[in-house]
């Protein structure tokens, strides 16, 4: 990532990726500071599964972040990631400071096994990193048939309840639930009215954010998107946002033996040492309580249900939580993902640096299918 930000009048050029070319760079980058073929594949392809689903602010513009702190050996880039069973529905899983996206997807598969033969299924994960989009874990579950919540803590980013300075995590909490025929409920959100990562790239672009998201390090209200990511992002809801970041903090860090009360090392700030994240998976067989077909069915009309909603002025279709993200993947399957100019400029420097080169892309969008 270049230091300088680019002005927020600049107009950035858009151009066209598909998802497959995509995947090769973040894979073939990965494999430049030594991660295994898996691994790599693995993260490459959570990342662009975010660009996919248009939360860019979770996919391949992050690599060159991630790939420092692998250079700088703050991150294992081939982590011996223990699992230990605790408890008849519980394991701990030791991340070994490798990359979060490995030790989750170790996790999430470890409470969907233990759910499976005991109905319900709670994995902790310490000593991990930044862990991607939550979405991922949920979808995998559900890709397994369970229900799944999933929490993670982060490096201080909002304040406590009538604090000044940056000590709760943005600590995102996804959760999701199979449908029937319809498409399932899929729920990914931080703590802060925006998520960090997007206020970051907003900043990558040279693009203002909206008031009331954030304040800069003097603890002034900015749209100065670069000024607000060195600053305090604020929670959503007010003290409710807080409560909830608490509560992410306390169940993700305290209870798994990781980081907590503003110790978790922050992503982009400090190299001082490994992040020790940690993370909370649950997976909860949704046939506990009747039989897998009414379960369906039911999950059927309750979709049926919101789509026959009222709807406020100005809405043409009220959706399944999930089923914007879904929709979107699809088109850019179609269309291909897009990119600016400013993130673009980012990556081909950083394929440089590793002997990758960066895919080309069009101008323009590919032609539908």
């Amino acid at each position: 990532m270049t230091n300088e930000m680019p002005g927020v009048n600049a107009v950035a050029q858009t151009r066209y990726f598909r998802p497959e070319e995509l995947t090769r760079y973040a894979t073939a980058m990965f494999l430049s500071v030594g991660m295994s073929d898996a691994d790599a594949a693995l993260i490459a392809g959570d990342l662009v599964k975010a660009n996919l689903r248009g939360v860019d602010s979770h996919g391949i513009s992050r690599i060159p972040m991630y790939l420092e702190r692998l250079k700088r050996g703050l991150v294992n880039p081939r982590p011996e990631v223990k699992v230990t069973k605790t408890a008849g529905a519980v394991a701990a899983v030791d991340g070994d400071n490798g990359m979060g996206f490995i030790a989750s997807n170790i996790a999430m598969n470890a409470a969907c096994d233990i759910a499976g033969e005991m109905g319900i299924g709670l994995a902790g994960v310490r000593r991990s990193t930044h862990f991607g989009m939550g979405a991922c874990y949920a979808l995998r579950a559900i890709e397994r048939g369970f229900i799944s919540m999933i929490f993670t803590n982060s490096s201080p980013a909002i304040p406590m309840w009538g604090g000044r300075t940056t000590f709760l995590g943005a600590s995102p909490i996804a959760a999701g639930i199979p449908g029937g025929k319809h498409p399932p409920y899929v729920m990914d959100m931080a703590m802060t009215v925006i998520a960090r990562g997007k206020i970051r790239l907003a900043a990558m672009k040279g693009d203002p954010i909206p008031e009331g998201l954030a304040l800069d390090i003097d603890g002034n209200p900015t749209t100065d998107a670069a000024k607000a990511f060195e600053g305090v992002c604020l929670p959503f809801g007010g003290v409710k946002g807080s409560v909830l970041a608490t509560l992410m903090d306390l169940m993700s860090g305290v209870l798994t033996g990781a980081n907590f009360g503003g110790d978790v090392k922050s992503l982009y700030f400090d190299h001082s040492e490994p992040q020790n994240v940690g993370h909370l998976f649950f997976a909860i067989k949704p046939d506990l309580f009747l039989s897998l077909d009414d379960f369906g069915t039911r999950m059927d009309e309750f979709y049926e249900r919101i789509k026959e909603l009222p709807r406020a002025a100005g809405v043409n279709e009220i959706m399944m939580p999930g089923e914007p993200e879904q929709r979107r993947e699809d088109e850019r399957r179609r269309t291909g993902i897009p990119m600016t100019d400013n993130v673009i400029a980012d990556l081909i420097a950083e394929g440089t640096g590793a002997g990758v080169v960066f895919p080309t892309g069009s101008a323009d969008p590919f032609e539908a299918a």
